[in-house]
Parts: structure tokens; C-alpha cells; sequence
């Protein structure tokens, strides 16, 4: 049952620490460029927390990151909408949400082709 701690656990934690961010920021000035605050400051976090979790495992294929990374997105665009657009009526999707969108699918995919290359290379010396 890994694959549901890797998809649906740490995918749906991750959208829940940028969602808490979100609502700390909308109640600031930054509001109208909190989505491209966030996307800034929690690209490297994400990323750190994606090699962090997935490092200690033995090599996965490319194809298990990319499912991954779509269920991650998925995870990421139902919450959107059931807690940001239906929850606040809010007009969501700008430019920001999109590469928001698309990071959150090339993040495991990116760091899973970075361990298995590293894997690769070290097995090699």
C-alpha cells in the first residue's frame, strides 16, 4: 500500500500546507500575487520534501513517478475547487494556478529521474 501513501498521502499533505499558507496570505496585502508568492517559495519545498521522501527507496520506474505526479495533480485541482472556488466563490484560475498545476505533476517526475540517474551512476563506480 505504498503507492496510497505516495499518491493520495503525501500528495494530499502537500496541497494542505500550501492551502494553510494561501489562507494566511489572503488576509495580507500580498493577496493579489499570493499564488505566484507560493509558487515561488514552495517550488524548492515540495521538491525537497518529494527527494526526502522518495531517496531512501530502491529505484522506481519513470512510470511510477509520472502516476505520481498526475494523481498529485488531480488531488490538487478537486481540492482547488471544492475549498477554494466552491468554498469561497472565488474566480481561481489564472496563469499562476496553471504552472501551479503543471509543477505539481513534473516535481516527482523531475526528482524520481534525478535519484534513478544518481542510482545509476553510483551503482556504475
Amino acid at each position: 500500500m505504498q503507492w496510497i501513501k505516495d499518491t493520495a498521502g503525501l500528495g494530499t499533505g502537500l496541497w494542505l500546507i500550501g492551502y494553510l499558507a494561501s489562507l494566511a496570505l489572503f488576509f495580507t496585502p500580498l493577496a493579489g500575487i499570493m499564488g505566484w508568492i507560493l509558487l515561488i517559495v514552495f517550488t524548492p519545498v515540495t521538491i525537497a520534501i518529494t527527494w526526502w521522501w522518495f531517496r531512501q527507496r530502491e529505484s522506481l520506474r519513470v512510470q511510477y513517478y509520472a502516476g505520481v505526479g498526475v494523481a498529485w495533480m488531480l488531488i490538487a485541482v478537486v481540492l482547488d475547487y471544492l475549498f477554494i472556488v466552491m468554498l469561497f466563490q472565488a474566480t481561481y484560475y489564472g496563469p499562476d494556478v496553471f504552472v501551479y498545476y503543471a509543477m505539481t505533476f513534473l516535481i516527482p517526475v523531475g526528482v524520481g529521474l534525478y535519484l534513478n540517474r544518481s542510482r545509476h551512476v553510483t551503482k556504475e563506480e
